[in-house]
């Protein structure tokens, strides 16, 4: 049996979107293809753009069982969030209602029984592997069975980095290119046609390359973890680090952060003037 790992998210902003012209509206905002979540069980992560193709937020799609889609944001985002997602919305028989805190949201990683009544429950890889989302509304309450891991602290954080998975405010920032980020790979349709953005967006695919990239790497673990700039044999800039994993393991301590194109031989400097070889996973 797969252990289970439960990330408890809480009330993030929510918005709901319904009307005859809700999808087509969403599709001309979003990364992403919202027909891959309409009528199914998957909840799927988009970025808004703007039309520079620049980030805005990064945000996860789904379908709510009354066939309403759902717009799931960073929390604290819900008006920004709306006003952005709304702002092309002329002619369009939609309507946007914000539902946050209304619902939490609970993220469940391995294979666990059915939900309880009034929870309904999306097939997604939030955390980098085979997971589902669990929507309950905020009066409800239910125990989980026995043996389920609830990630949380030091230990989520590990968890998130050892899997790659960047984080809003971190690794995601207003402003970056998504596929700085790896967005390209997860987040970004190149196949439905036109959203804000999606111009520059293409461009850079068909360049196949941008100035920097996220990527994941180790180092020693007895290296300090607040030197954050990353520099190539030479002492130059390479690049920095975002996060840093509060534990380590037999291989050393994980990391993630953003990689100049180009650079090949990386290293963490420390305040002795020594260069400490960067191993990228």
């Amino acid at each position: 049996m797969n252990a289970v790992r439960m990330v408890i998210l809480d009330a993030p902003a929510l918005l709901e979107f319904r009307g005859p012209d809700a999808l087509r509206l969403l599709n001309g905002q979003l990364t992403q293809d919202v027909r891959l979540v309409a009528g199914g069980n998957i909840s799927l992560p988009s970025c808004v753009t703007d039309a520079k193709g620049k980030l805005q937020f990064r945000v996860w799609i789904t379908e709510a069982p009354d066939g309403a889609l759902w717009v799931e944001g960073p929390a604290g985002s819900a008006e920004a969030l709306e006003a952005r997602l709304t702002r092309y919305l002329i002619a369009d028989d939609a309507e946007a209602v914000d539902l946050t805190g209304k619902f939490r949201l609970i993220h469940l990683t391995g294979t666990i029984a059915d939900p309880p009544a009034g929870v309904f429950v999306r097939e997604c890889r939030r955390f980098g592997v085979a997971g589902s989302d669990w929507w309950c509304p905020a009066e409800c309450e239910f125990g989980l069975p026995d043996g389920i891991t609830h990630l949380h602290g030091v230990e989520l954080e590990a968890f998130r980095i050892s899997q790659g998975v960047p984080l809003w405010g971190r690794e995601l920032i207003e402003g970056i290119l998504p596929p700085e980020a790896g967005l390209d790979a997860t987040d970004i349709s190149y196949h439905k046609g036109c959203y804000i953005g999606q111009e520059v967006i293409s461009r850079i695919k068909f360049a196949g390359k941008v100035n920097k990239r996220l990527v994941r790497c180790e180092f020693d673990a007895e290296l300090p973890t607040d030197v954050m700039r990353l520099v190539d044999a030479d002492g130059g800039d390479a690049g920095s680090l975002t996060s840093v994993s509060p534990m380590t393991t037999d291989t050393g301590r994980a990391a993630l952060g953003y990689l100049k194109r180009g650079v090949e031989q990386v290293f963490l400097p420390t305040p002795d003037g020594r260069l400490h070889p960067v191993r990228w996973c």
